[in-house]
């Protein structure tokens, strides 16, 4: 006999609040970090564009982390705001599974790119004398290339590894948006092999990255202690300060998600922690490589 089963369509979120009277200050607060986030990475990409003193290998990478923040940011925080406006939660299973797609491609493009940079500042403090030679426009767009096919492939993974199992159950994601293991949770295939390939895949695109940046790091303070002059020191801090906080910020909230014991206290927890993760670090990015960074102040200035 074959049992008779209704194949899932559709999504049912249960966001981030069911108490009516927290929803219009969330959306609003919502509502005020995404105005923030667009304002921010699109002023950053302008202004990379019109202003040529920026037309460095540093920049590029830094125009390309804006826009890497703008799709991240957009592929989670509308439907969010969607759901607590209209009160809607229903998400369309394509439409969940086109989430979870763009969100684990910017996000892991986002690690490559951290790391690309790292190695970009390594080039400049390091060996000043051969950046130019090291760092030319070539060497930069296949890097940017690189980060950009690499994060979407492993998109492609993760969409495949969570819709290609048969959802036939339950249709209620504990969580705001489409993530992977809440919605992997739903399936009523044999998933070991499947959460396996989200545990192992995730942390070792991220253990690879962070191995990259603090490797280059650590080669950069042991040549910024050798440095004899207080300019040569300045430099250094100037060229690293905004990278460094950005990166620090970034995955000392991965390390802390995955530090999280498996439990409903720590799903809502989790809730929390994909908010600052997903909203408020994106819109923070544009004001920490601007308020730590004199060139792009003075370009400011100039363009306005």
């Amino acid at each position: 006999m074959m049992e008779n089963r209704t194949e899932v369509t559709e999504f049912l979120l249960l966001g981030l609040t069911n108490d009516p009277s927290l929803q219009l200050p969330l959306f609003i607060t919502f509502l005020l970090i995404y105005t923030m986030t667009l304002l921010g990475n699109l002023g950053m990409i302008f202004l990379i564009l019109l202003d040529p003193r920026l037309h460095t290998p540093m920049y590029f990478f830094l125009g390309n982390l804006s826009l890497v923040d703008l799709g991240y940011s957009s592929a989670v925080t509308p439907t969010v705001m969607i759901g607590l406006l209209v009160g809607n939660k229903i998400m369309a299973y394509n439409d969940c599974a086109a989430q979870l797609f763009f969100m684990a491609g910017f996000a892991t493009v986002e690690n490559y790119l951290l790391a690309s940079m790292a190695y970009d500042h390594y080039e400049a403090v390091c060996k000043p004398l051969h950046y130019a030679s090291n760092m030319t426009t070539g060497i930069c767009t296949w890097l940017i290339a690189g980060c950009y096919a690499c994060g979407f492939l492993n998109a492609c993974i993760y969409t495949g590894n969570t819709f290609g199992l048969s959802f036939c159950g339950s249709h209620v994601v504990h969580h705001f948006f489409c993530d992977m293991p809440a919605v992997m949770a739903l399936s009523c295939s044999d998933r070991h092999i499947n959460e396996l390939v989200l545990i192992f895949l995730p942390a070792s695109i991220s253990f690879f990255a962070l191995i990259i940046i603090l490797v280059s790091y650590i080669i950069i303070f042991v040549m910024m202690f050798k440095m004899h002059s207080g300019v040569g020191h300045q430099k250094a801090i100037s060229t690293c300060a905004s990278h460094f906080t950005a990166a620090s910020i970034f995955y000392g909230t991965i390390i802390f998600m995955y530090l999280q014991p498996s439990s409903q206290h720590a799903m809502d927890t989790d809730k929390i922690v994909f908010v600052f993760y997903i909203m408020i670090i994106l819109m923070l990015n544009p004001l920490v490589y601007s308020l730590r960074n004199k060139e792009v102040k003075n370009a400011f200035i100039k363009i306005v």
